[in-house]
């Protein structure tokens, strides 16, 4: 008994120890989407590449990946090689995070002169060359510097050589090293908190407290899926893609301790970069299912093993190589959703509306400078059985805003307004959660671009549930009478201001049977119209 509340002691302190990395990353990033939105992962790794632990502060689509990306790194650096001092580093959409804008960096650590773990971070860098945060490539060749698997740092030292070519290749240089630094020194500092938690506990390694770890959420996992009826359940959604709209389907089958994802029958890969690579549609279906059925155990390789994910290659959800990917979110955010319509008929009564979904990255840039800047538009959540949903909330990616001071700070643009959308939440018994309205123009007049790449539920709006009405679909347009409808790259004229309307969550059961307290609440505060 001793024992095992040694090593829950332990764990709890692993996951202490990954989030004061995470931490150290928010305070020494570059990037305002790392530094403010919180866009991000840290993880502790056993010997193997198993993720033992992840930070609480961190994203589903960063921290779920990167579960299966430092076993890649595994296969190309024998872990008993490499050096204390040694860092690695890739953005291999494949075999990272869905997109080369996230780094992960990679960085054993060493205690009684032997590799006993590795630390994992990662982040989104504001660019990495080619055609910028767009959907309109056609391939990932045209999309920025693909990084392979490499030593970011050996033996201390700084690979100058791959700094000076990143430099030379992106437009915002000093950003992009800064940032990767920012991910040496979350590894760093939670390298040195691990060292001490084993000198603490007299460890010599953490085979032991990882296998208890691994194994303890896996049985877990079983046991919460094994209490499920027995079956097999179907659910599509569409949503508008970028020109041809496209569908997600999924099967779940449950079989006693087994669950199985079947994405069998979802549009075939896209030709523009909204293509999301298998380890980024793994990571939010196995999300989207902890929340309804596990949201209690902790996340990491157990828990994530006991739930397999199918996917037909060359489809939507599992693009080969070298498709186009940088706004996997469009996909890849929606599949929680997909994942509650499945979990509605096993699990009746526990399920959430569906909500925005992607999130509405606000690549925005211009000149003189030229300068590059990023802001988030967020959306509504779903209404949920027995409460209205949460709104301006990023489900599910979890990603906090960026205050539009600091975005007025580091760009010559300025936000007219950013608040509410009235009677955007699907009405129910309880509503949706609101979208926003955002409003930006030039401080001095001038024109500016901004990508659409990730605006998606402009033509399909969140779905209600049990009776409850759809959201509020969203809308991107120019003062000027120009309505945007794909995912490219627009240009604001000057003079003209971006008119944004986030999409609003879906209503859960029937409006008739809503609390007309709560009706006549909304209605007073201006979130609800007649």
């Amino acid at each position: 008994m001793r024992e095992r509340v040694m090593q829950q002691v332990m764990w709890n302190r692993l996951i202490s120890v990954v989030e004061e990395g995470a931490q150290v990353l928010l305070k020494t990033a570059f990037g305002a989407v790392t530094r403010e939105a919180g866009d991000l992962s840290v993880g502790v790794y056993d010997r193997s590449g198993r993720m033992m632990a992840q930070a609480v502060t961190g994203t589903p689509g960063h921290v779920n990946t990167m579960a299966l990306a430092v076993g890649h790194f595994l296969e190309r650096f024998a872990l008993d090689d490499l050096k204390p001092g040694d860092v690695l580093v890739t953005n291999d959409p494949w075999m990272g995070t869905g997109h080369l804008f996230d780094f992960v960096v990679v960085s054993p650590v060493f205690y009684q002169d032997r590799a006993v773990a590795l630390m994992a971070s990662t982040c989104h860098v504001i660019d990495i060359g080619g055609r910028g945060f767009t959907a309109e490539a056609r391939s990932v060749f045209e999309e920025g510097l693909w990084v392979p698997h490499l030593k970011l740092f050996e033996a201390g030292q700084p690979n100058a050589t791959f700094f000076a070519l990143l430099e030379r290749n992106v437009r915002e240089p000093l950003q992009a090293r800064g940032d990767l630094m920012s991910l040496v020194s979350c590894n760093a500092a939670a390298m040195q908190r691990l060292q001490a938690l084993l000198r603490e506990f007299s460890l010599n390694d953490l085979q032991g407290l990882s296998d208890y770890i691994i194994d303890t959420s896996a049985k877990a996992m079983r046991e919460v899926i094994a209490a499920l009826p027995d079956g097999q359940w179907r659910h599509e959604m569409r949503i508008d893609g970028n020109g041809p709209a496209v569908d997600l389907v999924a099967t779940l089958r449950i079989s006693g301790e087994q669950m199985c994802i079947d994405y069998a029958g979802s549009s075939a890969a896209s030709r523009s970069g909204i293509n999301s690579p298998k380890c980024y549609t793994d990571a939010y279906s196995v999300f989207g299912i902890k929340c309804v059925i596990a949201p209690d155990i902790p996340n990491n390789a157990g828990s994530l093993s006991a739930i397999e994910v199918k996917a037909q290659p060359g489809s939507i959800v599992h693009p080969l190589p070298p498709a186009p990917v940088t706004a996997r979110h469009v996909v890849g955010q929606m599949l929680p959703d997909l994942m509650f319509g499945c979990l509605q008929q096993p699990c009746k009564g526990l399920v959430s509306a569906e909500g925005a979904g992607s999130i509405w990255v606000l690549a925005l840039s211009g000149e003189p400078g030229p300068y590059q800047t990023m802001s988030l538009g967020i959306g509504g959540m779903g209404a949920r059985p027995s409460k209205d949903g949460l709104s301006c909330t990023a489900f599910p990616s979890g990603v906090g805003t960026i205050p539009i001071e600091v975005t007025e700070a580091e760009s010559p643009l300025l936000f007219h307004r950013r608040e509410y959308l009235p009677a955007s939440a699907g009405q129910g018994q309880f509503r949706g959660g609101l979208g926003s309205v955002i409003e930006i123009g030039h401080r001095d007049g001038e024109s500016f671009r901004i990508s659409a790449a990730t605006f998606d539920r402009r033509i399909y709006p969140a779905r209600g549930r049990a009776g409850g009405l759809d959201g509020r679909a969203g809308s991107c347009r120019i003062s000027n009478g120009t309505v945007i409808l794909d995912k490219g790259l627009h240009e604001v004229p000057p003079g003209c201001r971006l008119l944004l309307e986030l999409p609003g969550g879906g209503g859960y059961g029937k409006p008739e049977d809503r609390d007309p307290q709560a009706l006549a609440l909304d209605r007073a505060e201006g979130l609800e119209t007649r």
